[in-house]
């Protein structure tokens, strides 16, 4: 590859998820479904890192035994669901089932694993029940450090102030709290410093909440509380939708990291001032999911786990890949659906050649690609592409390649909604 830059419309169809450079590197590793199977193969979680392995371990693999375990009945995308928020989507929008994966031979077990055995080759889940595996692929995502925020580990806090930071349920529910909240109200959100999941969510988020304020709640105010210095992405294109299209009603507010919030008064206390919020938004620090830390995968700064990056292979657990945002991410690399899809498909093709007993894929390459909506039809996006640098054993950003939006526009507003549906299809068929 060479630092030529890649145009949008070349990303685009590059990487929304029809297999991406990854797949173009990794797809000579596809074997017949024929014979005997050469292994089985556990994976922990249905979202964009998970089902993505499972559905290329059966494409790539062929005669792969493939059991994905997953808590939840349905897929709920993240990326989208700040429509939700604004009223410009329903939940049922973004809501997919795992039949795409069954009808391919993969089985499917609803329910929750609670630990894992690496000695043995096995996981429990919380019904008593076990499964063996020869490889197993462990996508569990993000939980909360809820304890890095005084008042916030009581139920009764975390009832109130919503994260929606993972999407389903919360996310329903912090549109009714939106909703309800009087004309001339006052809302924020509460940004944790870096590195969190979707770095440019939480503004796209204000966007979309300030959207319907304008419209629907005009002497509203919108604060965004943000514990990082400056906003994390797409600066420019963010500052200039805050003027642009919501002066008056949202207000950003740098270095303004959330201490503690008081569930009686719906206070968010800061280190200099206090805020009276009639909705807080609060997305707490993220780590890796309890389940990483609570099987010992966990292994950098106490929060994330350590990978090799040719296999995605835990460097603290032999025969445990671990996928997306639970990992400590190579330089500049986001944690995103988008990244987690094509980890998904580095770590499928190299379980396939560990089960046959063949040298993995030297070269793997990865990419992204992150809309965000700043109006119901505007969007920007950024993109880069990562190639796997062995003197370093890390992916890097390729030089010249990827870049973000020069302007907000509705034709990148089709793009989006192409890349959601796109990529929804890539990892659950």
């Amino acid at each position: 590859m060479n630092d030529t830059m890649f145009s949008r419309r070349r990303l685009l169809g590059a990487g929304a998820a029809l297999g991406g450079l990854s797949a173009l590197s990794l797809a000579g590793c596809a074997t017949s479904a024929s014979g005997p199977s050469i292994g089985r193969v556990v994976v922990v979680g249905g979202g964009f890192g998970g089902a993505t392995a499972a559905r290329y371990l059966k494409m790539w693999g062929g005669n792969v035994d493939v059991t994905l375990v997953e808590r939840n009945a349905s897929f709920v995308s993240c990326p989208i669901s700040n429509l939700v928020l604004g009223g410009y989507k329903q939940i049922g929008d973004i809501t997919r089932g795992y039949d795409g994966l069954k009808a391919m031979g993969v089985k499917v077990v609803q329910g929750e694993v609670t630990a894992i055995d690496a000695a043995g080759k096995k996981v429990k889940l919380a019904d008593g029940s076990t499964l063996a595996y020869d490889r197993l692929i462990v996508s569990p995502g993000i939980d909360f450090m809820t304890e890095a925020v005084a008042g916030l580990g009581t139920p009764a806090a975390q009832a109130k102030f919503l994260h929606s930071w993972k999407a389903g349920p919360q996310t329903v529910a912090l549109r009714q709290q939106i909703e309800s909240m009087r004309d001339g109200g006052v809302m924020a959100i509460a940004i944790p410093k870096a590195p969190y999941r979707c770095p440019p969510g939480p503004y796209e988020r204000a966007c979309m909440i300030a959207s319907y304020l304008k419209q629907a709640k005009p002497k509203s105010k919108l604060l965004v509380l943000d514990a990082n210095p400056e906003i994390t992405s797409k600066k420019g294109l963010f500052e200039k939708a805050f003027k642009q299209h919501y002066d008056g009603i949202l207000e950003y507010r740098p270095n303004a990291e959330l201490k503690e919030v008081d569930a009686g008064t719906g206070t968010a206390k800061l280190e200099f001032e206090d805020v009276k919020a009639d909705v807080l938004n609060v997305i707490p620090p993220q780590r890796a999911a309890d389940l990483a830390k609570s099987s010992g995968l966990v292994n950098v700064n106490n929060r994330w786990v350590g990978v090799n990056w040719l296999t995605m292979e835990s460097t603290a657990m032999p025969g445990v890949h671990v996928l997306g945002d639970a990992t400590f991410p190579a330089p500049t690399m986001p944690k995103s659906g988008h990244m987690a899809n094509q980890q998904a498909k580095v770590a499928a093709a190299a379980v396939i050649q560990l089960l046959k007993g063949e040298a993995v894929n030297a070269t793997p390459v990865v990419m992204n690609t992150c809309y965000s909506f700043v109006t119901a039809k505007d969007v920007v996006h950024v993109a880069s592409v990562h190639q796997y640098d062995a003197g370093q054993k890390t992916f890097l950003p390729v030089k010249g390649a990827g870049g973000v939006s020069a302007a907000a526009n509705q034709v990148e507003g089709r793009y989006a909604l192409s890349w959601a549906d796109n990529i929804w299809g890539d990892m659950l068929g």
